[in-house]
């Protein structure tokens, strides 16, 4: 019996073989972006007093309301606009299967879908197995830029949708207000959607503002803007997160939502309603993080690795080019094995496996894991 692939290119993800790697050989894994040091223990105890209160059954499908309500609060907040609890967010297992959801609810076969490489890898073969075509274009290296000329150049008739991540896995980069103009400039009097993946959104450095989609009305009526709780509060087993999008973009959304997962699970729901209403339980967020990069920054000066500008989430890429000119991926390989220790190459993000000798590390750990980490890397 035969069955046709959808994804016939697709294999085992690069952070698969990479993190079986590091354990075969007992490796620092700075590679797959989880953190391992503990979640908020406020949070967990929510959770077991929302368990232990008989929350355990299932929620509603679009979310339990006072989350979206907590939530709604939050976005206007942070970014002075209004959204409804009620029809514009709905809580996913997940900021990846929010980005999955999204483009199954409007993608057509042959639709284009606009994408910025190196891209998180579940991008394009969720874009693929609903039939549409990526199409690719590279950020300028090495500072991960967007060339606006480059995407009106590529709009045709066809094009259906952009997709947006800012904070970006796995260099770093941010949208800047220049982008959200250029963006702005694009979209205009068009039929485009927008998919804005910020699941970073509370690991921001440098004071820099999250340029959100939230914070602009215009855009925010063309876009599914994707979340995770799980990569904020340090706890991405939980495979929680939500999508925001406009009352009509829902309805359709969760069409599609409600025959797959139907509802998230309920006791983390009801802990994280309370607890977004501690402000600085989101607040804090952005200089702890920006603390691990700074403290990561100073041990790796010890190294042969040359930094690139890193203004948020987890992860910092650093070029190689002064230790071996070997491609990124048999780099990343070869010091997996024989220093013991595990990173990303980031060639792994592009189609085209485009190799600029960069590899990726991931620095959410604890300092003693940083450390036993720079102490193998300053060897290289």
């Amino acid at each position: 019996m035969h069955i046709q692939s959808k994804l016939p290119e697709v294999g085992t993800t690069i952070f698969t073989v990479m993190s079986a790697l590091a354990t075969e050989h007992k490796a620092v894994n700075l590679g797959q972006g989880f953190p391992d040091y503990p979640m908020p223990e406020a949070l967990i105890v929510a959770v077991n007093k929302a368990m232990q209160d008989g929350f355990n059954q299932y929620a509603p499908m679009p979310g339990w309301m006072p989350l979206r309500e907590s939530l709604a609060v939050k976005i206007n907040f942070l970014y002075n606009t209004t959204v409804n609890p009620d029809t514009e967010i709905t809580i996913t297992p997940g900021g990846t299967y929010a980005i999955y959801t999204a483009l199954t609810t409007v993608l057509q076969p042959g639709d284009e879908v606009i994408v910025f490489e190196p891209a998180y890898d579940s991008y394009i073969p969720n874009i693929q197995v609903n039939g549409a075509i990526p199409v690719l274009i590279d950020l300028q290296f090495p500072d991960y830029r967007i060339d606006w000329n480059e995407v009106r150049s590529k709009i045709t008739p066809r094009t259906r949708m952009i997709m947006l991540n800012t904070p970006h896995n796995p260099t770093g980069a941010v949208l800047r207000e220049d982008d959200i103009q250029q963006l702005r400039a694009v979209v205009k009097d068009t039929n485009i959607l927008i998919l804005s993946d910020e699941v970073y959104e509370h690991l921001i450095f440098d004071q820099l503002p999250h340029q959100s989609m939230l914070r602009y009305p215009d855009l925010l009526s063309c876009s599914f803007v994707c979340f995770s709780f799980g990569k904020v509060y340090h706890c991405t087993g939980w495979k929680l997160g939500y999508c925001v999008a406009p009352a009509a973009f829902t309805k359709e959304f969760r069409k599609v939502h409600q025959f797959n997962c139907f509802s998230c699970h309920t006791p983390s729901q009801v802990a994280l309603a309370g607890f977004l209403k501690n402000r600085e339980s989101y607040l804090q967020l952005s200089p702890e993080m920006q603390q691990k990069r700074d403290y990561f920054s100073r041990l790796m000066a010890d190294t042969r690795f040359t930094s690139l500008p890193s203004y948020g989430s987890y992860f910092q890429c650093y070029k190689y080019d002064r230790i071996s000119e070997e491609g990124d991926k048999d780099f990343a390989i070869r010091i997996t094995k024989e220093y013991g220790i595990a990173t990303i190459p980031v060639s792994a993000f592009y189609q085209s496996g485009e190799d600029n000798k960069v590899i990726r590390f991931c620095f959410a750990k604890k300092e003693s894991t940083l450390e036993q980490a720079v102490e193998r890397l300053r060897k290289i």
